[in-house]
């Protein structure tokens, strides 16, 4: 295999075209719509619980990204289900992002409700009801969906032949995670391509994967970063190396520039370097939690506190000192954090000290959640008192993302507005 040559690719610009811009100049071309007109607003104003959107930090989360996906000559189509929003994919889009990825049909169909034609479900669809709503959507939407099986791929087969249709579909594959897909070095990928393309209510459009091993950190004696490095060399070269047994078994879909490969995580991105093998290469790439990151993302040196884009904004509402510990209690419990861990993460997110630095405080863990508490462990002699508010980095921001139906933007100049999480909904 050989690196490719980092060209942009045609069409999309090098830099980002938001690159030279300024906050105030990218929300003059492309304002985010706000929930309500308002005078404005500090955090001050909002209350508590609260997610909270730093806009510089999503800007600049947004343009890296890009550069990254323009610079390897791959195709930028971030996942959405990381920020839910209509506005903030739009700023995407603005900056050379080309199509979505959905993790659901719901979130398909607000999306093309929202103005989207080009959106991929990164999913394997089951379900009548499900590809009824596919099929509406086929009316005005360039949109594919996963398979993974013999099962659920006649299923589709059958139900879009018999409508009149032939619908996108991506083989997904497996390259490590053990979650969907079919082995990326078994037979059972030739024999699954070998059943779609025989079939007319689907088109083969190519092979997708999703490698959520790089959550699980590094080997024992490896750095984090020769993980990552690991895994996302692993998950480019398995697929490269699936296309071209596609080829060889005389699957004519698997043709180098028909045939998408696409790959997503935003872990292995941090690490990602396209390369060309017998004429493939990696097509798209399909992060979503870059727009933010969070303490998992920086526990695995994907990414830096100061990266974080998302935080929880709560209020201290108890403080006391038993056998010698220390504790607060905060306005946001499972409910708004979640109780999601991850790699060496301490506790359920990070309490920060500093917010504009995002310097987290010394000796302080969130060591449990109830439904609508938050229970903190500090140094006695931490300066949080009852009514104080506080700001912590979660450890999982997709899923305290969904929890919430609206967030707050803030501004550089820390003035805000409130935008709604347009998809939080299911199904």
């Amino acid at each position: 295999m050989r690196p490719l040559a980092r060209t942009p690719k045609r069409g999309a610009p090098r830099n980002s075209p938001l690159t030279s811009l300024s906050w105030d100049d990218i929300v003059a071309r492309h304002p985010l719509p706000a929930l309500e007109p308002s005078p404005l607003m500090t955090l001050a104003d909002h209350s508590t619980p609260a997610l909270v959107v730093d806009a510089q930090r999503l800007n600049r989360n947004i343009k890296r990204m890009q550069s990254l996906a323009d610079e390897q000559n791959v195709t930028l189509r971030p996942h959405i289900k990381t920020h839910k929003s209509v506005a903030i994919a739009e700023q995407q889009r603005e900056a050379g992002a080309r199509g979505i990825t959905v993790a659901t049909v719901r979130e398909a169909e607000i999306f093309a409700e929202a103005g989207f034609n080009d959106i991929r479900i990164a999913y394997a669809v089951v379900g009548r009801d499900k590809h009824e709503r596919v099929l509406q959507l086929m009316d005005s939407v360039e949109i594919s969906f996963c398979v993974d099986t013999a099962a659920g791929m006649k299923q589709a087969a059958t139900f879009y032949e018999r409508n009149g249709h032939s619908a996108n579909v991506l083989m997904e594959v497996d390259v490590g995670h053990g979650r969907c897909g079919v082995a990326w070095d078994g037979d059972a990928a030739i024999d699954l391509a070998r059943l779609i393309t025989k079939q007319k209510g689907l088109q083969l459009r190519g092979i997708l994967t999703h490698a959520g091993q790089a959550y699980h950190g590094p080997a024992a004696h490896e750095t984090a970063e020769a993980a990552l490095r690991r895994c996302a060399t692993a998950e480019r070269d398995r697929m490269l190396t699936l296309a071209n047994r596609l080829r060889e078994a005389g699957i004519a879909e698997a043709s180098p520039g028909e045939f998408a490969i696409s790959i997503g995580s935003t872990p292995t991105m941090a690490a990602f370097e396209n390369t060309s093998d017998a004429g493939f290469s990696i097509t798209e790439i399909r992060p979503g939690n870059y727009v933010f990151y969070d303490a998992t993302q920086v526990s695995l040196r994907a990414a830096a506190l100061d990266d974080c884009a998302l935080t929880v904004l709560a209020t201290v509402i108890s403080r006391k000192t038993e056998n010698q510990q220390t504790r607060l209690y905060v306005d946001a419990g499972k409910k708004v954090i979640t109780s999601d861990t991850g790699h060496l993460t301490k506790g359920y997110g990070l309490l920060l000290r500093d917010v504009r630095s995002r310097k987290p405080a010394a000796r302080a863990e969130v060591v449990g959640l109830s439904e609508e508490h938050g229970w903190l462990q500090v140094n006695g002699d931490a300066p949080f008192a009852v009514g104080d508010r506080v700001q912590l980095i979660p450890n999982h921001a997709c899923v305290t993302m969904g929890t919430q139906d609206r967030y707050v933007l803030l501004s550089p100049n820390g003035t805000t507005s409130t935008h709604p999480v347009d998809a939080r909904a299911h199904g």
